[in-house]
């Protein structure tokens, strides 16, 4: 017991230096993959430290805020006006992802639902958090998305620095930790948020502390009820209890059997890149749409780390965003459909890994 309760500043102390470290890298997501990573150290070497359930669902009513406040109302104006554009090109991506996992499942990578959440373009955060309703070994959804969002983002700032070699802002991953705080409306915010996680937990939704979180969000802030206020303390305390959550379950045998994947992995992701980019010289072709607003635009990143290269560069900004946010949707409504067809498939023994048989 004693020892369990050092393990905690330990803990902390690591995900900080390691955050600080990916920070100097430029690393969008390294939020929450800094204290992943010291937290799949920590449980490697058979020293666990427990994550409250209610502390779980709680950052992800945080995390569902943070992406409804990233969503104004100009970006569903935008993707109305061009529909027809936008909706080849989000399904263009959505269909090449479902190939790869399909592939993956097919080739016995992965199983089945495990390879269709970790192949889905979108917030990283929010599939990996919504693939652990859906019979997939959230481990290597996590494995694989954070690994796709590092080797995109790496790609996209330095496409970024080619097209764009004077950004208007210092870094593309600075993130300044004390900011002025509204207090009325971080004090609102919080109640949105316990809110919503308690509507879910009565519900039981499958990834509803996110998804109603995100829901709510996005009904308070744009009918103007409240202005969503998520102080940087509190966001990076969320991705903090995700990180930790999520690196805890990984295990020596969990660890062997992705780097033995690996290869594969790789390759896949590559490939769906490379379907990417090939959408975007279609956008500079034949939309006049500039080489890096189409790269960032098309890119199967998160759309938070996608952004956050967004806005330090001379991009059309809301062009990215609309694309990243309509493809995010459609992830968010077919994603389930799409894991539980493969399931069926694949068959269940196959697609639940680690799960026990009734």
């Amino acid at each position: 017991m004693h020892a369990s309760f050092l393990r905690w500043p330990v803990l902390i102390l690591l995900s900080a230096l390691v955050v600080s470290l990916l920070e100097q890298l430029r690393l969008p997501a390294a939020l929450l993959l800094g204290p992943m990573l010291v937290a799949i150290v920590f449980a490697a070497r058979d020293k666990p430290v427990i994550i409250a359930r209610p502390l779980f669902y709680l950052a992800q009513g945080v995390v569902g805020c943070m992406i409804a406040r990233a969503m104004p109302p100009s970006i569903f104006t935008e993707i109305a006006a061009n529909w027809p554009l936008f909706g080849a090109a989000i399904f263009s991506v959505i269909i090449a992802s479902a190939l790869s996992g399909w592939l993956l499942t097919r080739l016995q990578v992965l199983p089945g639902s495990t390879a269709i959440w970790g192949s889905s373009p979108g917030a990283a955060a929010a599939m990996t958090l919504m693939a652990e309703n859906y019979d997939a070994d959230v481990r290597l959804v996590a494995f694989m998305q954070y690994l796709r969002v590092v080797i995109v983002a790496v790609l996209a700032t330095f496409i970024a620095r080619i097209w764009a070699p004077s950004p208007t802002a210092s870094s593309a991953s600075a993130f300044a930790i004390i900011q002025p705080v509204a207090w009325p409306a971080f004090g609102a915010t919080l109640l949105v948020i316990v809110a919503c996680v308690g509507i879910s937990r009565l519900l039981r939704l499958p990834a509803g502390a996110l998804l109603i979180s995100l829901a709510g969000g996005l009904l308070v802030q744009n009918t103007h009820w409240v202005k969503l206020e998520l102080p940087p303390v509190l966001l990076m305390t969320a991705y903090a209890l995700i990180g930790w959550s999520i690196g805890l379950r990984f295990n020596r045998a969990i660890l062997i059997y992705a780097a033995k994947a690996l290869p594969r992995l790789l390759l896949a992701i590559f490939s769906l890149v490379a379907v990417c980019c090939g959408l975007a010289f279609l956008l500079v072709r034949f939309a006049g749409i500039d080489p890096l607003t189409a790269y960032l635009a098309t890119s199967p990143g998160g759309a938070d780390s996608v952004a956050i290269i967004a806005a330090s560069s001379h991009v059309d900004l809301s062009f990215v965003m609309a694309m990243q946010t309509g493809r995010f949707m459609v992830v968010l409504l077919t994603g389930p459909l799409l894991a539980k067809w493969l399931a069926k498939r694949a068959g269940a023994r196959q697609l639940t890994g680690n799960k026990k048989p009734d």
